[in-house]
């Protein structure tokens, strides 16, 4: 519990950083770690299997004010992204389902919400600060990311994605 109080209050005291930061920034890091989550109907979604898209991995919480104003923005990116092989997966850090449940009464999504119980996913993604969002693309490798709220759907940022695209 004492973990958990910590982890929130960094990120309380964060979100002010983070809600600035507002562009899709160039990777050099190193590979991406595995991922196996399961989402809120239970099916588990594993990394691997979306090979060949272009993937967002958004990590949030409800409780994370950017994070609650980022979300139509994925709705509308995915809806302009039409049947192109790219997929949204929304990585939910140690909440509750009811809560979660609660948040997508008032703010639907067409993505699936993977569930980060432990936050122990989000830990080895390095996702310290919310909202922080992950863009790999079709060969599975980090090429972007974002810390803090971003319009996923203007322009500019669609058509960096648009370029992960493999061609068709």
């Amino acid at each position: 519990m004492a973990r958990r109080l910590r982890l929130a209050l960094a990120l309380a005291l964060a979100l002010p950083l983070a809600a600035a930061a507002t562009e899709l920034k160039p990777w050099t890091g190193g590979a991406p770690p595995p991922l196996a989550l399961k989402d809120l109907e239970g099916r588990e979604h594993r990394l691997d299997d979306y090979r060949g898209k272009v993937v967002v991995l958004n990590f949030w919480a409800t409780w994370c004010e950017p994070c609650r104003e980022e979300m139509p923005s994925f709705n509308r990116l995915k809806a302009r992204m039409g049947d192109a092989p790219f997929v949204i997966l929304s990585v939910n850090m140690a909440e509750g389902e009811a809560r979660i449940g609660e948040f997508l009464k008032k703010v639907p999504v067409d993505f699936p919400v993977l569930l980060d119980r432990d936050s122990g996913v989000s830990r080895v993604w390095r996702a310290r600060l919310l909202p922080y969002t992950v863009v790999l693309d079709p060969a599975l490798r980090i090429r972007y990311t974002a810390l803090g709220e971003l319009d996923w759907s203007a322009p500019d940022v669609e058509a960096s994605l648009r370029k992960l695209l493999p061609a068709r």
